[in-house]
């Protein structure tokens, strides 16, 4: 019955707007006081949290990102991108698909993509006769691809949570990404074919774009290739990739001040790195309850009479963690889900590394599925359209991500592929 009580009085105050963290912390503290455990296991939590080392790389990529968002860098690279492939009938469309999956693997954030990038991409798209329905799709749903490539803030914290190697996860999500890429170009190609006009090609204009841009190409090749090759860690990468993307910036493209432009950067960055750190503080109080109690061991006990096969485990967790996305923001939901599902998962003998990406998939379809994808109410925010317009015009793209999550799931070696190849550790 107390229980009962408890989970009416949470969803009452949810109703009402209460914040996350709130919700979170306020359950956890209750919980352990009904358990008869000092509370003070809540701040034990969120205080060794803060010793992760790893925790550093999250505001480092968060500033990178904002940082190239907020200079003349998206114009250069969707510059340098129409010079290159806006030539054939559905060029536009991949220069959108692949300008907003680059800067969302640097912000973490979709949503910042949105729009930091909609006033520029919108109206190319239309100008090139790509219809608005199409268009504000493909804007709504493109950035979220980038939540699989490296260095996305989701992996990290994923990373962090699971205990698996963060270096390990950056290269299993690059096939996996790619493939939703193409699947997500397709939909682009056909477009392109039915309406689109195309961009007439010149090797001036691509030389003119490459020259501008000479700064920026070697950044998503520093931090992949460096991981890569095992010269440095994701914390490492971090500290390069904000270090370079500051200097390049402020100092040789000077698109940013200093004194005016870089505050203004690093308040608005580190608002959203605050708003992941407490969200993630305050719900590690609750999964320790959750893990205190064996609500896992007594959920995979349930399963183990029920539940005997992997193929129907996998669908079901889909099933469930879409539902997840859909009604919870993706940090709450990784960090209050994800330690219920990973010792099930490992029962079932799935790598944790495959379980990371499909985890993630799952996740990347709740930013843009109703009812509280947040990708639908910043777009229609951005691009002032009702949400359920802008649901409508991104089913295309969510249909196209649920058949790349079952493939994703389905054959492992598209995550692990990599990771053995290079022998990662």
């Amino acid at each position: 019955m107390t229980s009962i009580i408890i989970g009416l009085i949470l969803v009452g105050f949810a109703l009402i707007g209460t914040p996350l963290f709130i919700l979170f912390g306020g359950l956890a503290i209750v919980l352990f006081m009904l358990a008869g455990i000092n509370t003070m296991a809540v701040v034990i939590e969120i205080s060794r949290l803060g010793t992760n080392s790893v925790l550093i790389a999250i505001p480092l990529f968060t500033f990178a990102g904002y940082l190239m968002a907020e200079s003349g860098m998206p114009r250069r690279l969707i510059a340098l991108s129409r010079a290159a492939v806006g030539w054939f009938k559905g060029g536009t469309a991949i220069v959108t698909l692949l300008a907003c999956a680059f800067f969302t693997s640097f912000t973490g954030v979709s949503s910042v993509t949105i729009i930091a990038l909609g006033g520029i991409l919108l109206p190319m798209l239309l100008k090139d006769k790509y219809s608005e329905k199409f268009s504000l799709g493909l804007l709504t749903t493109s950035g979220i691809l980038g939540l699989l490539f490296p260095p996305s803030l989701l992996l990290i914290i994923y990373g962090i949570l699971a205990n698996v190697s963060i270096s390990k996860l950056f290269i299993a999500g690059i096939i996996p990404g790619a493939i939703l890429i193409l699947m997500f170009s397709a939909l682009c190609f056909r477009e392109g074919f039915a309406a689109a006009d195309v961009v007439p090609f010149s090797f001036k204009n691509l030389f003119a774009a490459l020259k501008d841009a000479v700064w920026e190409i070697p950044l998503p090749f520093l931090v992949i290739g460096g991981i890569y090759s095992g010269t440095f860690t994701a914390t490492e990468a971090a500290v390069l990739t904000a270090m370079y993307a500051f200097i390049v910036e402020v100092f040789i493209y000077r698109d940013l001040k200093i004194t005016k432009d870089v505050p203004r950067v690093i308040r608005a960055s580190m608002i959203v790195v605050g708003g992941i750190f407490v969200i993630l503080g305050s719900a590690m109080g609750l999964t320790n309850y959750l893990v205190d109690e064996q609500v896992p061991m007594k959920i995979l006990a349930w399963m183990q009479i029920y539940i005997r096969e992997r193929w129907l485990f996998l669908l079901l967790l889909n099933v469930f963690l879409i539902i997840v996305g859909a009604v919870l923001d993706v940090f709450s939901a990784l960090i209050v889900v994800l330690p219920l599902v990973v010792p099930i998962a490992k029962s079932f003998g799935i790598d944790p590394v495959h379980m990371a990406i499909i985890f993630i998939t799952n996740l990347e379809i709740g930013y843009s599925a109703p009812p509280a994808g947040i990708n639908l109410f910043i777009a229609s925010f951005r691009f002032r359209k009702p949400v359920m317009s802008l649901a409508r015009s991104a089913l295309p793209f969510l249909i196209v991500l649920i058949i790349g999550l079952m493939i994703i799931t389905y054959v492992p070696d598209l995550s692990l592929f990599l990771i053995k190849l290079f022998k990662v550790s």
